[in-house]
């Protein structure tokens, strides 16, 4: 690692009465990876923000490449060599790959934008990267991980001195994360200083030099990643040491009650003849890579998709589910693993989102009793120990964990049996994650009964009594949690269908 290209010192930041930032530390070094971490709402976002511009801070020092800085905006800090690749890419799909790259700074020739003279510089711009990536392709057509491959060359092509990466794998397939990390390998030996946004803490032994912990807007402290354990990660960032080991036997009894069972379900190309069956208090894993079709046989179950053949009972009844509230109706509830696409109304309040499912017990004399709609949505979030400031707060002013743990508190207000939880930890922190663990828990303990769909085998490992796996659409095994491995489970999850 060389010389430090950035050092922030006692930096404040206030949102209208809400103290974000409480004299904050951070330093980066040019070829070094600095993994920020804490739980969400830990002031990790507003720190970069400060940083780009797009915040003005309140009191404190920033120092880059040895001058001290104040960035206006996000411009005038990308122009000094700082990018932000977002874990929310916003780009064009509609445009090329190249006119994406060159957007705002495009080759002129005649008076007209040169298209092949932009290829011709995203190609040779991609050359020394080691992507191969078509710089006429549409943009839409590339996968995530792609997508981030142009974002990341994009800023290097600008003359990038400081990456930061936030949340960069989240949506990406182990091949794109491996390739990730050799691109952000070679540029460390190219002198570019990153700092790393994540909650995957494999991730960060592996990837980071340094950690920075931040909680509740203050800094807790940096340490050598590779002289801490991840508890020792973990308990800075929560106070607290969490545990987490995998589950060895079922906790759901092998004489419970069969409350689901689905028999043949054929849905597209994507899921193939997938039956099982789902017990009461029983949480039933599904494990596999992406594009397995494990969020598609939820989405036919649920009725959002439709499905060509197969049957659904619930409590031995067949059951006709071709809508979502059917399946609402038959105690059904999905929490979609794009949340903010399929679950949320970020402009409307947490007691809007929360009893946007229920509002029918709440007409009285056709008109909606507001009081008690306010205090039930407040009574359920505060059994998940939701952060807000109050129940009329939009829900797009919260952090990611908090969103989340609002979409179940709204299927609690609809008193569900069956729970479908679709990569219910996807994107909060560790403390979020454990709370979201214990709710299961207690769901299943109170007689519910969850699918629980994750891409961490680590969590699938944790919370399972059973695991179902799959691939290319096709049930290929079921392990009970006693007999189950991260490598059996991978073994089922590779096991294409022979012609």
């Amino acid at each position: 690692m060389g010389e430090t290209i950035l050092k922030m010192q006692g930096i404040e930041k206030h949102f209208s009465g809400v103290h974000a930032l409480k004299s904050v530390n951070f330093d980066l070094r040019a070829g070094e990876v600095h993994a920020l971490m804490g739980e969400n709402g830990a002031g990790k976002s507003t720190l970069i923000k400060v940083l780009c511009g797009i915040h003005k801070k309140d009191g404190g020092t920033i120092e880059y490449l040895g001058k001290e800085v104040s960035f206006h905006n996000i411009g005038e800090s990308q122009d000094a060599g700082i990018s932000v690749i977002h874990q929310e890419l916003n780009m064009m799909n509609h445009l090329t790959v190249a006119q994406n790259m060159f957007i705002g700074r495009e080759f002129m020739k005649n008076g007209l934008i040169d298209d092949k003279a932009m290829e011709a510089e995203a190609q040779r711009q991609f050359d020394k990267m080691g992507v191969k990536i078509n710089p006429a392709a549409k943009l839409g057509d590339l996968t995530v991980g792609k997508q981030q491959m142009v974002e990341i060359t994009k800023a290097i092509s600008r003359d990038c001195k400081l990456l930061v990466l936030d949340e960069p794998t989240a949506a990406l397939t182990l091949p794109e994360v491996e390739e990730l990390f050799k691109i952000m390998n070679e540029l460390r030996d190219k002198g570019i200083g990153m700092i790393y946004i994540s909650h995957r803490m494999d991730e960060i032994n592996r990837i980071s030099d340094r950690v920075t912990v931040m909680r509740d807007g203050e800094y807790v402290g940096t340490v050598n990643t590779a002289e801490v354990t991840k508890d020792d990660i973990v308990k800075m960032m929560v106070g607290r040491v969490i545990m987490g080991e995998q589950k060895t036997c079922s906790t759901c009894p092998a004489d419970a009650d069969v409350i689901l069972e689905v028999k043949h379900l054929n849905a597209g190309k994507e899921v193939k003849d997938v039956s099982f069956q789902l017990r009461r208090g029983e949480i039933l894993g599904f494990a596999g890579l992406m594009g397995a079709g494990r969020t598609e046989v939820a989405r036919a179950l649920y009725g959002a998709d439709r499905r060509q053949t197969g049957e659904i009972y619930i409590n031995g009844k067949k059951t006709k589910i071709k809508t979502p509230e059917q399946a609402v109706k038959n105690g059904i509830c999905y929490l979609s693993e794009d949340r903010k696409r399929y679950g949320l109304m970020l402009d409307k309040s947490v007691t809007d989102n929360s009893a946007i499912a229920s509002v029918d017990d709440f007409i009285q004399g056709g008109l909606i009793n507001d009081k008690k709609m306010r205090n039930m949505s407040a009574e359920a979030n505060a059994k998940l120990r939701t952060k807000t400031p109050s129940m009329e707060q939009l829900l797009k002013n919260l952090s990611g964990g908090n969103q989340q743990k609002v979409i179940i508190a709204r299927w609690l207000m609809k008193n569900s049996d069956i729970f479908i939880f679709d990569e219910p930890t996807r994107g909060i922190d560790v403390g979020a994650k454990s709370e979201i663990y214990t709710l299961m828990d207690e769901l299943v303990k109170q007689g519910k009964s969850i699918i629980m769909i994750s891409s961490e085998l680590p969590e699938v490992l944790r919370m399972s009594d059973r695991i179902i796996v799959m691939c290319e659409g096709r049930k290929t095994g079921e392990l009970d949690i006693s007999e189950a491995t991260q490598e059996n489970i991978m073994q089922l999850a590779t096991m294409r269908e022979e012609n």
